[in-house]
């Protein structure tokens, strides 16, 4: 099925519910292309490198995400462009994207990164770092906090993916009575978008599902 095909179900799946990005990483030119012919504008990279040779390549109305681990030493590759960093997880990445939003007099919107699975290979917040984490950024003037990610377990179980979503939905809404700026909640990927939609989300990343299985 076609990129424009696949886009149009998605986003008919989701209607107001949420916000796609397009998951591009890996994918070449002509495929982004072709989805941003379809009136897709947002999509997510999880390498600076990659992002910033995208972002010098294809049209400027793109919104790019950087939806991947960031290593503080390659923030100054994206600040001046980025629309919205998904992996906010230390403080000193926080006060690394606090100098470069002051260097280009700008706040630079961000999501928490939680770590709601146990596996050892994803990023994130324990949830009990979560409050004096926030107490501390929210100090710095030039980083926008906009809400929280998190992502499941890689698994078919689907009760365990449903509970972790869950818990996140609480935290965001615990957040959001905190502070009325959080405003979004990105979890949920090609295989589990719409439990997440189920679940509050209104932010997917889906690439697989749009571009199709990488090879690489």
């Amino acid at each position: 099925m076609s990129i424009e095909k696949q886009i149009s179900i998605i986003n008919n799946e989701v209607k107001d519910k949420a916000e796609l990005i397009a998951v591009s990483k890996t994918r070449s030119i002509d495929d982004i292309n072709e989805a941003y012919n379809q009136g897709q504008k947002k999509f997510g990279e999880n390498r600076v490198q990659e992002i910033v040779d995208k972002f010098n390549k294809l049209p400027k109305d793109i919104e790019w995400h950087m939806i991947g681990h960031l290593q503080k030493n390659k923030v100054k590759y994206i600040s001046e462009f980025i629309s919205l960093i998904h992996s906010l997880d230390r403080l000193s990445l926080a006060n690394e994207i606090d100098k470069n939003g002051k260097k280009h007099d700008k706040s630079i919107n961000c999501l928490i990164q939680i770590k709601i699975s146990k596996e050892e290979s994803k990023f994130g917040l324990n949830i009990d770092e979560l409050d004096s984490f926030y107490n501390e950024v929210k100090m710095l003037k030039n980083i926008n906090i906009l809400g929280l990610m998190g992502m499941a377990t890689f698994t078919d179980d689907i009760e365990l993916i449903n509970q972790e979503f869950k818990e996140m939905n609480k935290l965001f809404k615990k957040m959001k009575a905190i502070d009325s700026n959080f405003k979004i909640l990105s979890i949920g990927m090609s295989d589990d978008y719409k439990l997440a939609i189920n679940n509050g989300s209104n932010m997917i990343r889906v690439g697989s599902k749009i571009f199709g299985k990488r090879n690489y």
